[in-house]
């Protein structure tokens, strides 16, 4: 099933003169790249290929292994309305991605084998690679724990109750030891909801003066402090999606070095905004968690840089618009977020903060397959079939409605100026021709 975008399989291929970045393989250098059947052959700094084969020079362009996004919310079945497999995807392979982790917060809930089945099977139609996470609890209720060894042989890659957060302690320590047993990594988007329930943004003289009720980062703090000291008891994997407070990168930093096995992650809009950026009550600046601090952003930054956070994903959070029109005290949280991806990472972390490109790389291809375990992506492998980006690391655009392939468009960058784009992107041995994207 063929999914809106350009595309042709690469049958019979030779890359020419791409800068290739591949951390695993310890790659930074101009090679070429056979590909037969859709499938990389073989790799060097010159390669053999039959002489009917097609050539593309890629001379001024970045190679890099597939991005994977660890939290994006398709929401299907049940809230097509906002977005299908089939638009998510779109969306995703417009943005550069071979793989996207789905959220459990689908109606029904992904809890159980079959809706798992039903995402898997929804995105092999299109040719991408739909990794569920199952929920924790059933329902997402936060009482009973889900089936969890059903959803892993179904073939759910982590398990998480999503923006849910499973506030009960003793339900929590019985899920992570139960997701422990199967390795399972249980993902959690830390915040005690019983502090920050009706807040609109960050609690702060910003959301006083803008007469907003608060949401304090404290909420997220105290709920990672619990999440941490839970590894520590159960020894789960535990990954913390949508970091975004100071103290929140202090507590993570600190238990790496106590040895406790924790990744985290953080969003392209909280590398780049802050919530100075809400004084136009905007409601595509609503999102959870919310906006921070100008002291908060730099914390997040410097844990980029020093290897406290691990990953960079969207948190798409697609909504329809007659939703996102409601006034800001009651429009929901969430903002979409693929097709922006490359584009604020590269602006925020490459141009803005020079971090080095196999660093960025890394944080956006190889740590996300390898917490999900899905070691076949996140780098080249011969013999595999081709799932890698050609990208223009110095082309400038606005970003504006026509590059949103979701079924909403609820973003905060509509008009922000980025440095940085993917113009090709191989799929599955597909290749998506992005240039007019």
């Amino acid at each position: 099933m063929s999914n809106g975008l350009h595309r042709r399989q690469a049958k019979n291929l030779v890359i020419r003169n791409a800068h290739v970045v591949d951390p695993f393989h310890k790659i930074n250098e101009v090679l070429e790249l056979y590909i037969k059947n859709g499938k990389v052959q073989k790799w060097g700094k010159k390669v053999e290929a039959p002489a009917d084969a097609d050539v593309f020079d890629a001379k001024g362009l970045y190679l890099f292994p597939g991005f994977i996004d660890l939290q994006v919310h398709f929401r299907d079945p049940g809230f097509e309305n906002k977005e299908t497999i089939e638009s998510g995807v779109q969306e995703a392979i417009a943005g550069g991605f071979a793989g996207c982790v789905t959220m459990p917060n689908t109606k029904p809930a992904c809890d159980n084998e079959q809706v798992v089945k039903y995402q898997i099977d929804r995105g092999a139609l299109s040719d991408f690679n739909i990794f569920p996470a199952g929920a924790l609890t059933q329902g997402i209720g936060g009482q009973k724990i889900a089936e969890i060894s059903e959803m892993k042989i179904a073939g759910a890659v982590a398990v998480t109750d999503g923006s849910s957060w499973l506030q009960d302690s003793g339900v929590a320590r019985r899920a992570y030891e139960y997701a422990t047993t199967y390795d399972l990594v249980v993902m959690s988007q830390a915040e005690d909801n019983r502090l920050s329930a009706a807040g609109v943004m960050n609690e702060s003289v910003v959301s006083t003066r803008l007469g907003l009720r608060g949401r304090p980062g404290a909420a997220e703090d105290i709920a990672i402090a619990r999440d941490l000291e839970l590894a520590r008891l159960t020894g789960c994997r535990l990954h913390l999606m949508s970091v975004s407070t100071k103290r929140a990168v202090e507590y993570i930093r600190e238990a790496k070095q106590e040895g406790i096995a924790v990744t985290a992650q953080a969003t392209p809009h909280h590398l780049m905004m802050t919530e100075d950026d809400f004084v136009t009550y905007d409601t595509n600046f609503k999102m959870s968690p919310p906006l921070r601090s100008v002291e908060d952003q730099k914390a997040i930054l410097e844990g980029l840089k020093d290897g406290t956070i691990d990953v960079i994903g969207s948190d798409h959070s697609p909504h329809a618009a007659e939703e996102k029109d409601m006034d800001v005290e009651v429009a929901p949280d969430g903002v979409v977020g693929l097709t922006s991806y490359f584009g604020a990472v590269m602006t925020a972390l490459y141009h803005g903060q020079k971090i080095p490109l196999t660093e960025i790389v890394r944080k956006m291809s190889l740590r996300p397959s390898e917490i999900i375990g899905k070691n076949k992506f996140g780098r080249l492998g011969e013999g595999e079939l081709a799932n890698f980006v050609l990208a223009d690391l110095n082309h400038e655009w606005i970003f504006e409605k026509k590059h949103i392939f979701s079924k909403s468009k609820n973003s905060c960058f509509l008009g922000r100026k980025f440095k940085g784009k993917v113009f090709h992107n191989f799929v599955n041995g597909y290749h998506y021709d992005l240039l007019r994207v």
